[in-house]
């Protein structure tokens, strides 16, 4: 019997050997395809890129994987807590597999053998690190084993806490979320460590299978799952039980945070932001490298730009007429469904849709479109209002085949079943007055001159309805709100505020083609200064000016000012022919505001990569004595301005002084109410297509245009100054209050000389219609009367007859030399 049992044994022992040769064969087999886990030490996964308005506001987030990539040191022992309690209890005593874990599986398998239920895999966190970052999900017992391999591997060449900082991190939790902090954010709108036990307990719940505990399609199925989490940390000691019933007596409270952009009014700027970012480092760095993006962007200032420019919109709309309502539905049985369906303006949320449930001679009766909840579901509840006919008096000219027409009652114009947009009186539960989107469009931007840093950035009406930027993409001609530039470049070359042009007709000839311009009144006015000229905006000086002094210059100033990168030399482009953008215009007059000096226009303060570091710097002045070792009395460090000087600082102080003209004496007089000191220039194209205006203080310059996308006609007498004035007028009045009127600097050796205003000749002490013009070192009034365009014996040297009021302006300065 003994030497009986001795054979079995040795059998069993040979079988034993031979079985374990024949694993560690297969295993060593296996080891030898493994992944270089060593690629841990350099993981950088796919993070967010956030940017964010000058104050810190978050603007947007744009990712593949939403995912913010947090150390282990800054996620809460709570939360840690949570995944330990769901995911691997045993975390920090195991050597990467947990024995005890994984015999329960096994006998939990054997005994679902056959039954069809899917197997338990008893996997720890450093097996599920292998898995996600080292191999592919294939339920297969080949990946297992390869799995705890590569565990006793990790676990060997990290510690925990780090193995558990790259599980924390790399996790998939829905909603296209990845990490802990992408979760907390995304299902909570919180940091990590704003979560609460319960919040933390059901994120802990989500890596096992995010669509079985969907919060909405299986919210029963989600709170049993996070209830048994609480369960667990309490059993492990990470709770008390009285937190534990504490919080599973609470609702998942899932509230999902939205994606794109957050800032509200911001959206234009965004897409300019996220455009540049991808221009300059591709779209990978923008939707996996994590960057930090810290922009221009002035909150307050952007939320007065827009509603100076709506308001502007809306008022030229509302007085050409209502167009009709938004499409229609049926309302026989429950009108919130087919409501719900349709798209409103998500970026103007003082509008909201409702259908018209009944029309009458007072006025209408509606119904308000439904919210939707956390889940997407319409909620039931319906509201319902009244518009009376004074809320929607514009719509009482309505549109018909295109034709206007004067309605009697509010059924007239709309009928049940109509959707229409609809605002809230203020002060009232349930009336609202009749709103339309406008179909005229324009672009705004606001600009530090000093810098260049765009502060505020208006592309249309609602970047929800087009997403299309009118303040950069937008070609339009600027019409006269060019004649600065040409100006500009009379007064570095010779001309003074005073030189004396003639405004009467002109005809120019050129080849087989004549072109004649008139003013916009059509009137002339006779000999007058450069200052008249661009305060009442005469195109016939200006062509004349032009023609003086060449196209050649006119180009050259244009195109350093950056208006255009290549003008063609023809006399039509001095009147703004040359389409350009809002932001060009604006930069150009940022150069007159700051002195003369290049401005680059930015919307990028810095840029930072993942690890903090600053990878791009829009300030590129230089500092001298700014990394001083110690202090030895010397001098303070200066930021040294190595910007390029583009105009002559008196004449940018001269053109400024002429536009200051503008607004308190010329075209855009609206302005001078104000009370402040403020340059600018009007601007109206050909057959008014487009309203311009563009105007600074010494620390702020503004420019914007009103027109047709498809470009027609804005109305008899729409100009600049009707039009686009007013925009900046109402921007203007919030934007600077509060802040000191200050006055353009004038810079050290101008001369201010009074002249008379229609001569341009030096004026006697206590002479009638005198202003005091500037002058630069060596130059002054005329000694005669010169005027540019005239022939020496008065007539008018490019043909044409002169008005009467002309020929008298003409006898009044005493007569005119070419």
């Amino acid at each position: 019997m003994i030497r009986l049992i001795g054979y079995f044994f040795g059998i069993g022992t040979t079988l034993a050997l031979l079985v374990a040769a024949g694993v560690a064969i297969y295993i060593g087999h296996l080891s030898k395809d493994l992944p270089d886990y060593e690629v841990l030490a350099k993981y950088e996964p796919p993070v967010t890129t956030r940017i964010h308005a000058s104050d810190g506001s978050l603007m947007a987030e744009y990712a593949r994987e939403r995912r913010l990539y947090l150390p282990i040191q800054a996620i809460p022992d709570r939360v840690k807590a949570a995944f330990l309690s769901a995911e691997d209890k045993n975390f920090y005593n195991h050597p990467g597999i947990d024995v005890t874990g994984l015999g329960r599986a096994i006998i939990v398998n054997l005994q679902n053998f056959g039954s069809g239920r899917r197997q338990v895999g008893a996997s720890t966190i450093t097996q599920q690190v292998a898995k996600n970052f080292l191999l592919t999900a294939d339920q297969t017992y080949e990946r297992k084993i390869k799995e705890m391999i590569l565990a006793f591997r990790i676990e060997q060449a990290y510690p925990k806490d780090r193995i558990l900082e790259l599980y924390l991190n790399e996790i998939f939790f829905g909603f296209g979320a990845y990490g802990v902090a992408g979760a907390a954010l995304t299902y909570f709108d919180k940091s990590v460590n704003e979560l609460t036990v319960a919040e933390a307990a059901y994120l802990a719940s989500l890596p096992k299978g995010p669509n079985n505990y969907h919060p909405f399609k299986h919210a029963d199925r989600a709170i049993e799952r996070r209830n048994w989490v609480i369960d667990q940390m309490v059993e492990n000691g990470y709770v008390t039980r009285e937190e534990g019933n504490k919080a599973k007596a609470e609702p998942l409270g899932v509230t999902p945070r939205r994606t794109g952009t957050y800032l509200f009014a911001g959206e234009y700027f965004t897409e300019e932001v996220r455009r540049q970012i991808i221009s300059r480092y591709g779209e990978n760095a923008l939707y996996e490298g994590g960057l930090s993006v810290r922009t221009t962007l002035d909150p307050k200032v952007q939320l007065i730009a827009r509603k100076a420019m709506q308001n502007g919109l809306i008022k030229y709309d509302t007085l050409r007429g209502y167009r009709g309502p938004v499409t229609s539905i049926d309302v026989s049985g429950d009108w919130g469904v087919p409501l719900g369906a349709v798209k409103g303006l998500e970026d103007v949320p003082e509008w909201s849709l409702a259908v018209v449930l009944d029309s009458s001679a007072s006025g209408l009766s509606i119904g308000l479109q439904p919210a939707r909840q956390a889940s997407g579901d319409i909620v039931k509840e319906r509201v319902e209002g009244t518009v009376s006919k004074d809320d929607m008096g514009f719509a009482m000219r309505h549109l018909v085949d295109g034709k206007t027409v004067k309605a009697k009652s509010p059924a007239d114009v709309l009928k049940p079943g109509d959707v229409i947009f609809v605002q809230k009186n203020e002060g009232s539960d349930n009336t609202y007055s009749l709103r339309q989107v406008p179909e005229v469009e324009g672009g705004l931007i606001a600009m530090d001159p000093h810098t260049g840093r765009v502060l505020a950035m208006v592309g249309g009406f609602s970047y929800a309805q087009s997403e299309f930027n009118r303040a950069t993409q937008a070609m339009r001609q600027p019409g006269s709100s060019f004649k600065p530039i040409v100006y500009s470049a009379a007064l570095d070359n010779g001309y003074t505020p005073a030189s004396v042009i003639m405004d009467g007709p002109i005809t120019i000839q050129s080849g087989n083609t004549t072109w004649t311009p008139k003013n916009y009144d059509g009137t002339v006015a006779g000999p007058a200064t450069l200052r008249s000229g661009i305060e009442k905006s005469r195109n016939l000086m200006t062509v004349r000016l032009a023609n003086d002094m060449g196209m050649k210059l006119v180009v050259e100033y244009a195109e350093r000012f950056g208006v255009y990168d290549h003008l063609a030399p023809y006399l039509p482009m001095a009147l703004g022919s040359g389409e350009t953008t809002v932001m060009r215009m604006v930069s150009a007059y940022s150069i007159m505001a700051n002195g003369g000096k290049s401005i680059k226009p930015s919307l990028i303060d810095r840029i930072q990569d993942r690890y903090g570091k600053t990878v791009f710097k829009q300030d590129e002045r230089g500092c001298e004595g700014c990394n001083a070792p110690e202090w030895k009395n010397q001098p303070e460090p200066e930021l040294v301005d190595n910007s390029e000087q583009v105009l002559d600082p008196m004449t940018a102080y001269q053109i400024t002084s002429m536009m200051e003209g503008v607004v308190q004496r010329g075209t855009g007089a609206t302005i001078g109410e104000l009370g402040r000191h403020i340059a600018g220039k009007t601007g109206t194209t050909n057959d008014e297509k487009d309203a311009w205006f563009i105007g600074y203080t010494p620390n702020l310059v503004v420019g914007l245009y009103m027109g047709y996308d498809t470009p027609r006609g804005l109305g008899h007498g729409a100009t600049g100054g009707g039009l686009a004035a007013p925009i900046f007028k109402d921007f203007m009045r919030v934007a600077l209050d509060g802040t000191p009127n200050v006055d353009f600097k004038v810079p050290d050796g101008m001369n201010l000389i009074a002249i008379n205003r229609k001569t341009g000749m030096r004026a006697a002490s206590g002479d009638p219609g005198t202003i005091i013009e500037a002058f630069k070192p060596g130059t002054g009034p005329a000694d005669s009367y010169w005027v540019i365009g005239m022939g020496a014996d008065g007539s008018n040297a490019s043909g044409g007859a002169l008005s009467p009021q002309a020929n008298q302006a003409i006898q009044d300065g005493g007569g005119g030399l070419y």
